[in-house]
């Protein structure tokens, strides 16, 4: 009786490679323990992505079209937008707060602007990388200047601009862990806890979480591009024009 009653009054084993004398980098039980916290946190990291990147490209078309319909302004334009990302995220963050607080909103414009460097340029070599006899063909068919832009310049240029879309997406995904600066960095808030309490599993798991969203944004986009450049499979542009 005296050796049941121990073994029943003993404590339940607790995880195998967390807890305060074990802490190793792959743990499966930290995963599975933690799991809502997790899915919360990588939920809120591609939320804060597309957010910020489908805002950029908001942005970055006009200021495309603007810098090409008035060359004058190009390298203002072009200057403008690299010239933001030179500003480090810990500085910008905190600028962006007086006007939009400790939330996902201050992540998602810093982001954005951050995204223009990149997205502004990918745009305007896109739109210059149509040939000109299409464009002279289209407007001979009386094609005006929005039509032609939508029907014949944008799906032309998508090429170039999906290639500058992957890049700013990745690196969105990498950016938005420091937006734990406010509080809203999706899985950069479990970085940086993982890092402060040097907690291996923690820090491991929201890292590579962090790659798989990068991934799989790049894979969509691959395949989006696949999907609206059917021309780019079989060769030409003749494709597109016809």
């Amino acid at each position: 009786m005296t050796v049941l009653a121990a073994a029943a009054s003993a404590p339940a084993p607790g995880p195998s490679c967390y807890s305060r004398v074990t802490n190793e980098w792959f743990c499966l039980d930290y995963v599975s323990d933690r799991r809502e916290e997790i899915l919360d946190a990588a939920g809120q990291h591609l939320l804060i992505t597309v957010l910020a990147v489908a805002l950029g490209v908001v942005v970055a078309v006009p200021l495309a079209l603007l810098a090409r319909r008035l060359p004058r302004l190009e390298s203002t334009v072009l200057g403008f937008s690299t010239g933001l990302y030179t500003v480090p995220s810990i500085a910008l963050f905190p600028l962006l707060v007086p006007f939009t607080g400790l939330s996902m909103t201050t992540v998602v414009i810093g982001l954005a602007l951050y995204a223009l460097t990149v997205l502004v340029r990918a745009f305007l070599e896109g739109l210059r990388s149509v040939p000109e006899d299409v464009r002279e063909s289209a407007r001979g068919l009386g094609y005006g200047g929005g039509r032609l832009l939508v029907r014949v310049e944008l799906p032309l240029a998508l090429p170039v601009v999906m290639a500058g879309l992957r890049v700013a997406t990745v690196s969105t995904v990498a950016l938005t862990t420091v937006g734990s600066l406010v509080s809203y960095g999706g899985l950069g808030n479990l970085i940086r806890d993982g890092v402060t309490t040097n907690f291996r599993a923690e820090l491991l798991t929201a890292a590579v979480l962090c790659v798989v969203i990068a991934f799989a944004l790049d894979a969509l986009i691959v395949l989006a591009q696949r999907v609206l450049t059917p021309w780019t499979r079989t060769g030409g542009t003749a494709g597109a024009s016809a």
